[in-house]
């Protein structure tokens, strides 16, 4: 016998479906538009926590990183107008980022469309290019059937953001409509012919190079695929901000091929004469602007593998090409009988040396030298501990000096978002309490989404950001002296006293002037049991582990 269908307004049907997907967390910016949503919401006040955020940007980006590292649907609900205009900033890094989303954004009501009412936007037109689908609700009685075709689309193939924009009287609507079931969501697998055809250009290769990355990863994957390379002995490294789908202690890893590519590991990804990608797309800041692999015919054997089938030649042209989510490669792969691997590994070990001279930190100019305070993290934190960071130069040391080691301890946009770091460093305290997380943030970047820190205290998420101040915008000035020597313009920064900014929201914080003194100030900003900030102040000529300012202006 079934239960009654009880009248409900759209908003509490809405609620009640969002429960139903597992949803526990929505991260937004409360708006009149969608009151009838929070009123649905309220009945599941135990179940899903509200995070009400300073700035729609920084919603979504809690979303997007609470997606990536749960694998599940990060939500976001924004008002109209502005609000969707703030939120977009994370629907594109989790479109490009090939995240898991759901932005819900209230609407004007029918009744007014088209007449260019207050904040009205045509959202299917503006989100049609940095979203998966991008839908308007305009009858209550179909919220279950949309929010079931949406989670299935966020999660399905390659995942990705899903938009839908809901009218505020549609939300008030009483209808009588029983709810849909939970999202089962179904991959690809690959053929038992294309793995045979697999192991069989494994076997005749000389030089193979595993590299991998990308969407649809979990922990169990990640282990299936390490069994899998060290029974065939291959050297393994990973795409742009992936650097957490295999342990970088590992001898078979050898790096991440991404911005700033240790110039030795470019040359064996170029010399290969295998490349099995699993994963990645294969996009422009893996493949060093397209230059690494040759177009659209690489100069070596290519096998694909990717859960969307739309990215399978879409730039490159693969030897084999295989439609298949993580999961069920690396399943199949790691039941391949191996290969020998005995001829390859030379090239793997010494690919490896090359490795671990690369993350030794350089000796930079001034007395803080950023690539050993993020070594020292590397030595003394948990092993399940979280690095997020936003984009710019700063994030070099971060990428060259940490070694990840479990599964889903990197937080970064592949989209190169500014400000992204911070907020995503939110939403992983509160997914994931009981680990230790830490951001890195530059002065240009934290400052995008810094008064999210409000956030941070009110909800007592109790991590590290340690903030590193140059003054200027380095990762632009970099590229100015390298193309318009003598001519820079609009890089310099004005900055706060951050510490001090950090401690008028009731966090901690702290500056530090010498790499000596962070241990300290480390410990110490863990033990305040609030978030904390620790600004590093660095010598603006040192841009880069490898590069320094006076050089370049020099040349």
């Amino acid at each position: 016998m079934t239960d009654p269908i009880l009248p409900r307004h759209g908003g509490r049907v809405l609620a009640d479906q969002l429960r139903i997907q597992d949803v526990d967390t929505i991260f937004g910016v409360p708006g009149e538009s969608f009151l009838a949503l929070l009123d649905g919401l309220y009945e599941h006040r135990n179940a899903i926590k509200v995070v009400t955020t300073r700035q729609e940007g920084g919603a979504s980006n809690m979303a997007d990183a609470y997606g990536k590292l749960t694998g599940k649907v990060g939500v976001c609900a924004v008002t109209r107008g502005p609000g969707a205009t703030n939120a977009s900033i994370g629907v594109h890094t989790a479109f490009q980022d090939s995240t898991p989303m759901l932005l819900l954004i209230g609407q004007v009501a029918r009744d007014q469309v088209d007449r260019e009412a207050f904040q009205e936007i045509d959202y299917r037109r503006m989100f049609g290019e940095m979203a998966k689908w991008v839908a308007q609700i305009d009858d209550a009685n179909r919220i279950p059937e949309y929010i079931s075709h949406a989670f299935h689309v966020a999660q399905s193939g390659r995942p990705g953001p899903v938009v839908l924009a809901l009218p505020e009287d549609m939300l008030r609507d009483v209808v009588e409509i029983a709810d849909a079931p939970r999202a089962k969501i179904v991959q690809a697998s690959p053929s038992a012919i294309a793995m045979d055809e697999l192991r069989d250009r494994l076997g005749k290769a000389e030089r193979p190079l595993l590299l991998l990355g990308g969407p649809t990863w979990t922990a169990a994957a990640v282990a299936d695929i390490t069994r899998f390379a060290q029974a065939n002995g291959l050297p393994v490294a990973a795409s742009l901000r992936a650097q957490d789908c295999f342990d970088n202690r590992h001898d078979h890893y050898i790096g991440d091929v991404a911005i700033g590519i240790n110039p030795k590991l470019a040359e064996r990804v170029r010399n290969s004469d295998l490349l099995i990608v699993a994963g990645p797309r294969l996009g422009e800041m893996t493949t060093s602007g397209y230059e690494l692999i040759n177009i659209p015919t690489p100069q070596m054997d290519l096998i694909h593998i990717h859960p969307g089938v739309e990215e399978l030649g879409r730039v490159y042209s693969p030897t084999l090409a295989i439609n298949a989510g993580m999961v069920e490669f690396a399943s199949m792969a790691c039941a391949l009988d191996p290969v020998d691997g005995s001829k390859w590994s030379d090239w793997r070990t010494q690919a490896r040396k090359e490795y671990e001279a690369h993350i030794t930190p350089t000796q930079v100019p001034g007395d803080v030298n950023v690539g050993e305070v993020v070594a020292w993290l590397n030595e003394n934190t948990p092993e399940d501990t979280i690095l997020t960071a936003g984009a710019g130069n700063y994030t070099v040391w971060t990428h060259r000096f940490f070694q990840h080691k479990v599964f889903r301890s990197q937080l970064a946009p592949t989209s190169g978002a500014m400000g992204y770091g911070f907020p995503a460093a939110i939403a992983a305290k509160l997914a994931a309490p009981n680990r230790t997380v830490i951001n890195f943030s530059g002065d240009g970047c934290f400052l995008m989404h810094g008064q999210e820190m409000a956030t941070a205290v009110q909800y007592g998420a109790n991590f590290v950001t340690v903030v590193v101040n140059n003054g200027m915008l380095a990762t632009i000035r970099m590229h100015q002296e390298r193309r318009y020597p003598g001519r820079t313009i609009a890089t310099d920064l004005q900055n706060p006293d951050f510490a001090a900014f950090a401690r008028s929201f009731g966090a901690h914080g702290e500056t530090i002037t010498k790499t000596a003194d962070f241990p300290a100030a480390y410990e110490r900003a863990v033990k305040s049991g609030k978030p904390a900030l620790i600004e590093l102040v660095v010598d603006a000529d040192a841009l880069t582990p490898g590069a320094t300012l006076s050089s370049l202006m020099k040349d």
